[in-house]
């Protein structure tokens, strides 16, 4: 079955000219020194960057950066393509067709005609066949990111706590164990142990560790700032009282007038 005819020509039109900028940009006669020199390594920093940015963008629901970030990101996506084809090793139209493949294989139910959807994980399984259940977990993921999805890996297998009363009691053992080490190496081997523990908690409660984080991050930030505001040059003197009661103030003008996804009381 082939998915629904929907010629987009003014956006092909305008990718293939993307295409032509940095192809010029690499250009090892006319293009851009700077652009010439980056390798693979040297970009993936910028990549990850830009898809922090695009998920900023959305969670501020700013349509107008979310179009300019989305940009960015694509950008990313045509230099890694551009070096690739430069090595003789695939381009964007390799790139494209791998995805489309991808997704109309994983929905046979659309696109060939089967009578029910597949599951997702057992024909990524299928694809690439992994030497245990934890591999194949990018190891450039965000540390917080990736131990959510080490968990989620393991619970599949059967190895996991059945209620969220587990992960509480490892958290105080974690918190206690943390308290009770005596050097900075065992401190730093107990403080790991105890965000672990953290996310899978939080985890068994339905929450997205990274999303949580990024919000508390966000809420800290703005309560901080107002802090700030409400004190004036005299902040970083006052004592900490001083200090608290500013904060609760902020904490108490924000659930009055929230304006974000993310205006929560803490």
């Amino acid at each position: 079955m082939e998915p629904p005819a929907d010629p987009l020509p003014a956006p092909l039109a305008q990718v293939a000219r993307l295409i032509a900028v940095m192809r010029t940009l690499r250009d090892p006669v006319r293009g851009c020194e700077w652009d010439r020199a980056q390798t693979f390594a040297t970009i993936v920093p910028y990549t990850i960057e830009e898809a922090y940015e695009v998920a900023d963008a959305v969670a501020r629901g700013d349509m107008a950066e979310l179009k300019e970030e989305l940009g960015d990101l694509l950008l990313q996506v045509v230099f890694h393509a551009q070096m690739a084809a430069d090595a003789g090793l695939f381009d964007l139209g390799d790139v494209a067709e791998a995805i489309a493949d991808k997704m109309e294989r994983r929905h046979p139910h659309i696109f060939a005609g089967a009578a029910e959807a597949a599951d997702w994980e057992s024909v990524k399984a299928a694809e690439k066949p992994r030497a245990g259940a934890l591999s194949g977990v990018a190891a450039a993921l965000p540390a917080l990111m990736r131990a959510d999805k080490l968990q989620r890996r393991a619970a599949r297998t059967g190895f996991d706590w059945p209620d969220a009363e587990g992960p509480c009691a490892k958290v105080a053992e974690e918190l206690a164990e943390l308290a009770a080490a005596a050097s900075d190496d065992e401190r730093t081997d107990e403080g790991g142990d105890l965000l672990f523990a953290v996310v899978n908690l939080i985890r068994h409660h339905g929450v997205d560790p990274e999303s949580a984080l990024r919000a508390a991050n966000a809420k800290f930030e703005r309560r901080f700032a107002a802090m700030e505001a409400a004190a004036g040059p005299a902040f970083a003197g006052l004592d900490l009282a001083a200090k608290e009661a500013l904060w609760n103030a902020a904490k108490v003008a924000e659930r009055r007038t929230p304006t974000g996804s993310d205006r929560a009381a803490g």
